[in-house]
């Protein structure tokens, strides 16, 4: 493991030997080094692995490296490589659970891709970046070890902690290609091409690690008067036995001032040399840049807004034309780019900045063209090999080359004698996009340094757009959840207006736990729904979900709003201790004009006379869904037509340091007045009581219009249940259709009552009802006493009787059947 190169001139002021001087300076930490096939199964597995992993290999062998080490899902592909491999290296750290006692291990990897090595298609070398950052590692000159891995944490004994492991590449020519070729010999079993593998390993780049150190040292004041550092000697050395050694003094106490002689002592000033002293400068002002444009690209989680910062910082002062294409997946805004690199990858221009004075980029190269790489060219090779391409000089031939690339467009003029370079973006093991970057003929071509400074901008950039689109499929499928847990449109019913707004309070999110609804039901009733899970994200969307599913399927049923939120808190305590919330339920009768409402828990509603008075309903609190042994209590009120009914959640009327009744009262003061569109009502609501737009909580708001069914539109019946009613009954219905002007309805519909009406008198007990109401369509609800539900069922061609029901359910638009307190409700809806 490389740390980086030390100059030969500071090596012999070190009193190296001179036989050092040609070393490398490497790290020294143990090593696991794991061959894997295609389907990323372990084929080999060397002791140090053991080390770093906690199992032998033969517990092992065989088995998926991805789930055998829980490596995270974001990370598995870079271990699976298939018959179309990645042809770049993969590094990064994740958390990897020990195979022996579980504990979790921050683990820096380096996965090269392998061919010609039978079942080879991989080779992982990874080391504990957790125990190097604990324990610090090694340095070795060449084979020649100066100072081995510390057996005692470094700050134990030198102050020094490091911060941050992070492993890296590093070009093959700045290390000792031999010395990999040795250990990569002695650490493979022998069947293996170690020269071939050793080229691929090279050829990609040297494993290495970046290293951020911080050094506590302690400090003594300054005076001007103090002397210089000097370099002291002792007087008289004390003679040591050959096979004797001496101990160090570590106490200050115990080293003798008067065997000083300060007349001896000579100053050293140190005065670097003007070669290292620009080597210095340069080197800092290459961080500097890199801090200042990386503090930039943080800014911002939008791919293209990140691809302009990047071209904004770039130019003048790093090259004169950068431009940034992206794959085309990632601006399309699909789900994921492929796993594997495409051999003629599909880009987009997103980004583009110059420093030209005849703005003739803006026209040959356009924002938002599409580029198709040919295979086997080398601007499509960068991103399939993961290496910048560094053209000193673009001839003529190379600007002819990219000009059939950009759909035919000369761009020779543009380009000969510039210097180019194109550095790809890649961020966990996935190729995203190109930079591309061009100076005047005036200009000196890139340099190493500035190839290092453009590819390191180039992965800080790259993680920047990957947290990107990361956001915005985590943003999108959020919006698709609650989009899907909450109604698209209120629904339009007979008798009632309705109108809603849901507003999250974390934008980013956009998920909570706050729902609504409106069910019609039977009747032309209406049911209404308010309810808050405790909680906030994606654990309260679920609940929510899980809740208001319940209640839409509980609602048919017609139970009384007591015993739904009765079912509802069962329900909860089923799903377990976590699944509070409070709710309200509310049905409404536009032919009675009248309304129930169950509370549990939840803030009371707000009703709204047509005179504009409003008042807070006195509802029985409850206890929230969840809590369970507490009863809950329906209460019934007439509602005029004109009335509007307002529902919400605390999240409209709740602010920190007020209490909760003040907020009620103000909403309740804001909505009295003169009748208002419901549509003004939810927004001035929101407006009104949000605090420079923002919100606390999540608000879930539900306005209704109670208009009621005028009487003129509803006829009901009472007769006694005998077989000469049904004759009765048919034209009764007739007469009523034909009131109402619908005479086209009449045979289909005499034919529909009849067959309910003979229901009831064969199967029902007790007196029957019959109503028919004109709404959105004409509903008939046919009565009876009877507890018995009658269902539909398959008539074979020799039963006398099952014909019925299935007449009802051809015919007629929608049917069903309902429990009473008194017995059974038969209807169905045809349209008009």
């Amino acid at each position: 493991m490389v740390t980086r190169q030390r100059p030969a001139t500071r090596l012999a002021a070190a009193g190296l030997p001179p036989r050092l001087l040609d070393r490398h300076l490497l790290g020294i930490a143990p090593m696991a080094v794991v061959l894997f096939d295609g389907l990323g199964r372990v084929l080999r597995w060397n002791p140090a692995a053991e080390d770093v992993f906690g199992a032998p290999y033969d517990a092992v062998a065989g088995r998926p490296l991805r789930t055998l080490l829980h490596l995270p899902q974001e990370h598995r592909s870079a271990f699976e490589f298939g018959d179309r491999q990645l042809r770049h290296v993969w590094t990064g750290v994740c958390l990897v659970s020990r195979l022996d006692d579980g504990a979790l291990r921050e683990i820096a990897w380096w996965v090269y891709p392998l061919t010609g090595q039978g079942d080879a298609r991989g080779l992982a070398v990874a080391t504990d970046a957790q125990r190097i950052r604990e324990n610090g590692h090694g340095l070795a000159l060449g084979d020649v070890v100066i100072t081995p891995p510390p057996p005692t944490p470094l700050t134990a004994t030198s102050g020094v902690r490091i911060l941050r492991v992070e492993p890296t590449l590093v070009q093959s020519s700045t290390v000792d290609s031999a010395l990999l070729r040795r250990r990569l010999a002695e650490l493979l079993p022998p069947d293996l091409d170690h020269r071939q593998l050793a080229d691929q390993v090279l050829a990609r780049g040297y494993p290495a690690v970046n290293v951020s150190v911080t050094v506590r040292l302690p400090f003594a004041a300054h005076r001007d008067t103090a002397p210089r550092a000097r370099r002291v000697r002792p007087t008289a050395p004390s003679p040591i036995a050959p096979a004797q050694t001496v101990p160090a003094p570590t106490d200050p106490a115990q080293i003798n001032p008067v065997s000083i002689d300060p007349a001896d002592a000579v100053p050293v000033p140190y005065e670097p040399s003007p070669a290292d002293a620009l080597e210095h400068l340069a080197a800092q002002e290459r961080l500097d840049f890199l801090n200042h444009v990386g503090a930039r690209l943080a800014d911002t989680l939008d791919p293209v807004q990140t691809a302009q910062v990047l071209c904004d910082a770039l130019v003048p002062s790093f090259a004169d034309f950068v431009g940034v294409q992206l794959l085309e997946s990632i601006v399309s805004d699909q789900e994921l780019p492929p796993a594997e690199a495409d051999a003629s990858p599909s880009l987009v221009r997103v980004a583009m900045r110059y420093d030209e004075e005849d703005g003739h980029w803006d026209d040959l190269v356009p924002l938002g063209e599409v580029i198709r790489m040919p295979s086997r060219t080398s601007l499509a090779g960068d991103l399939t090999t993961g290496q910048s391409i560094n053209v000193a000089r673009i001839s003529d031939r190379v600007s002819r080359r990219i000009s059939s690339h950009v759909g035919g467009r000369d761009l020779r003029p543009l380009l000969r004698g510039r210097a180019l370079l194109v550095t790809p973006l890649i961020a966990r093991g996935k190729v995203l996009g190109t930079i591309f970057l061009l100076r005047r003929r005036d200009r000196p071509p890139f340099g190493e340094p500035e190839v290092a400074v453009a590819e390191e901008l180039g992965r800080r950039a790259a993680v920047c757009v990957d947290n990107g689109r990361l956001y915005r499929r985590e943003a999108r499928v959020a919006a698709q959840l609650q989009h899907s847990m909450l109604p698209d449109a209120p629904p339009v019913v007979a008798g009632a207006r309705i109108c809603y707004r849901y507003v999250p309070a974390d934008e980013a999110v956009r998920v909570g736990g706050d729902w609504f609804d409106a069910i019609p039901l039977p009747g032309s009733r209406l049911a209404l729904v308010v309810g808050d899970v405790m909680g906030h994200g994606l654990t309260s969307a679920a609940i929510m979900g899980q809740l208001r599913t319940a209640v839409r399927t509980l609602a048919p049923q017609d139970l009384p709003p007591d015993q739904l939120l009765r079912q509802l808190d069962d329900l909860a305590r089923r799903l377990g201790d976590e699944c509070l919330a409070t709710c309200i339920y509310a049905v409404y009768d536009p032919v009675a004009r009248r309304c129930e409402i169950a509370n549990a828990g939840h803030l009371p509603p707000v009703l709204v006379s047509p005179s504009g008075e409003s008042w807070l309903l006195e509802v029985p609190p409850g206890a929230p869904i969840g809590v369970g042994g507490v009863a809950f209590e329906t209460v019934s009120f007439d509602v005029e037509d004109g009335s509007q009914f307002v529902l919400c959640t605390d999240g409209l009327v709740e602010r920190r340091g007020r209490p909760l009744d003040v907020g009620l009262t103000a909403m309740r003061e804001f909505l009295s007045g003169p009748p208002r569109p419901l549509e003004d009502v939810c927004e001035t609501l929101i407006e009104g009581f949000s605090t420079a737009g923002r919100h606390d909580d999540d608000i879930a708001l539900l306005a209704v219009r109670f208009e009621g069914i005028p009487k003129e539109d509803v006829f009901a019946w009472t007769l006694r249940a005998e077989p000469a009613v049904v004759r009765e009954t048919r034209r009764l219905a007739r007469q009523a259709l034909e009131t109402w002007g619908l005479h086209a309805l009449v045979p289909t519909v005499e034919l529909l009552v009849s067959e309910l009406v003979t229901n009831a008198v064969v199967h029902g007990a007790g007196d029957l009802g019959l109503r028919l109401i004109r709404a959105n369509a004409l509903l008939c609800e046919v009565r009876d006493d009877g507890y018995d539900l009658p269902h539909l069922r398959r008539a074979e061609t020799t039963d006398e009787n099952g014909r019925g029901l299935q007449l009802v359910s051809a015919l007629a638009e929608h049917w069903g059947t309902q429990r009473t307190p008194t017995g059974k409700v038969v209807w169905f809806e045809h349209p008009l």
